[in-house]
C-alpha cells in the first residue's frame, strides 16, 4: 500500500518502524533537550494542575504516566503504536491502551480525567484537529488539556513562518533510526485558533529554555473547556 509521505498515515507507519530505537533512547537519556529541559517541564506543567487522574495521549514508551503513576495519580495511557503500549505496560504502566485518534474522536475512549497531557505526540493534522475537538468531552468539569510542543518560532528554521507539513529528520540520533516520520506545522497562532475552534481557551503558556543557548526549546500549553 502506498502511503502519502505527507500525511497522518506517514506518520503513523514511520512510528511502527522506529518504536523500538525510540524506546532505547529514552530511556539510556539519549535525547538531550529532553534531558535537560522538557521532561521536567511537562512533568511539572501537570502537577501544577494537581490530577486525581490524567490521560496521556501519544504515551509513547510510558516514561511520563510512570512518573505521574509515581505521585500517586491515575493515568491512562494511549498510543496508536502497539510496541510503545507493550513496553509503557511491561513497565509498570497499569492502564495503557492502544488506540488512534479517530477512534477517539469517534468516541471510543469512554473515560474523562482532571488532565489530558499531549507532549510531543500532536504531529499530524486532521488528525490532530479531529483528537482536539473531542477534548472537552474527555476533561472532567475544570479540568486542563497539556500541549508541549516544538517551539514554532525556532522549529521554523530557515522556513516560512506559515502553516504547512515538514519532512521530518532524526538528525543527533544514532543509526539505528530511519524513515523519518513527517510532521505539520503549526504557528502559534495556528495552535491558539486550533484550540478555540475546539471549545477550548488558553489559560497559561509556558516557554522552556535550554540552560545553555537561552533560547525556548518547547512551548506548553494549558487550556480549559470554554464556559
Amino acid at each position: 500500500m502506498n502511503i502519502e509521505p505527507l500525511s497522518d498515515s506517514k506518520i503513523i507507519d514511520s512510528w511502527q518502524r522506529n518504536a523500538l530505537p525510540w524506546m532505547n533512547a529514552v530511556r539510556r537519556g539519549g535525547i538531550e533537550s529532553r534531558r535537560l529541559v522538557t521532561d521536567r517541564a511537562v512533568l511539572d506543567a501537570v502537577l501544577a494542575c494537581e490530577p486525581a487522574s490524567v490521560v496521556d495521549l501519544g504515551c509513547g514508551e510510558g516514561w511520563l504516566a510512570l512518573a505521574l503513576q509515581h505521585n500517586g495519580i491515575g493515568v491512562t495511557a494511549v498510543d496508536v503504536v502497539p510496541a510503545l503500549v507493550l513496553a509503557a505496560t511491561q513497565a509498570g504502566v497499569i492502564d495503557g491502551r492502544v488506540l488512534s485518534y479517530e477512534a477517539i474522536a469517534e468516541g471510543q475512549l469512554k473515560l474523562s480525567a482532571d488532565v489530558v497531557v499531549c507532549n510531543f505526540s500532536l504531529l499530524g493534522k486532521e488528525s490532530v484537529e479531529g483528537l482536539l475537538r473531542t477534548i472537552p468531552a474527555l476533561l472532567k468539569p475544570g479540568g486542563s488539556l497539556i500541549v508541549q510542543t516544538l517551539h514554532p518560532l525556532v522549529a521554523c528554521g530557515d522556513l516560512p513562518y506559515v502553516d504547512g507539513w515538514r519532512t521530518g529528520s532524526w538528525a543527533g540520533f544514532d543509526e539505528a533510526f530511519n524513515d523519518a516520520p513527517p510532521w505539520y506545522f503549526r504557528t502559534v497562532h495556528a495552535w491558539l485558533e486550533l484550540m478555540w475552534t475546539s471549545g477550548l481557551t488558553l489559560r497559561e503558556m509556558r516557554e522552556p529554555l535550554h540552560p545553555q543557548t537561552g533560547k525556548p526549546v518547547s512551548v506548553i500549553f494549558r487550556a480549559h473547556v470554554r464556559a
